[in-house]
């Protein structure tokens, strides 16, 4: 068995997110590649367009962990954040701020489903301009697509402008 096959014969049981997502009978799609560890990297070895991955950024506001959720070639604008927050007291968090808070995740591959991990989840206005949206599945070599309206009804973001 090649290399390329062994990184991506799981015998793992499916992450969370697609337990989570098969028990709400939405249509998704898993995409098995070997590891991507950045969103760009991830849009690459999936031969899709980086404003169709969703990058998730884990910040603080008040001191509380936020889910924000931007195609992955942006970046986050702070003061955009602060505006949609509605205060100056926010900041971005380290993955050691985070890694516990996602324990059935590798760190950096959270799905930007924060209503599953108990945080408010914003969402940058420019995923919604693609009908289906593609992330890690809480595994650097596991991504899930599904439609923008599903991921909507299910992870009850707030739209608004991040980048």
């Amino acid at each position: 068995m090649g290399l390329l096959n062994r990184l991506l014969a799981h015998e793992d049981p499916p992450p969370p997110i697609e337990t989570y997502l098969r028990e709400q009978h939405v249509d998704f799609s898993v995409h098995h590649h070997l590891p991507a560890y950045s969103a760009q990297r991830l849009a690459a070895v999936e031969h899709i367009p980086g404003r169709m991955v969703a990058k998730v950024v884990i910040a603080f506001v008040h001191e509380e962990l936020v889910m924000l959720c931007l195609p992955a070639p942006c970046r986050v604008d702070l003061f955009k954040l602060m505006n949609a927050v509605g205060t100056d007291s926010v900041r971005l968090a380290r993955e050691p701020d985070f890694a516990e808070a996602f324990p059935d995740c590798e760190v950096g591959a959270m799905p930007p489903f924060g209503n599953l991990y108990e945080m408010p989840v914003y969402v940058d206005r420019q995923l919604a301009a693609d009908e289906r949206i593609v992330f890690q599945a809480c595994r650097h070599t596991e991504t899930v697509e599904m439609a923008f309206t599903d991921f909507m009804c299910l992870a009850h973001p707030i739209l608004c402008d991040l980048c």
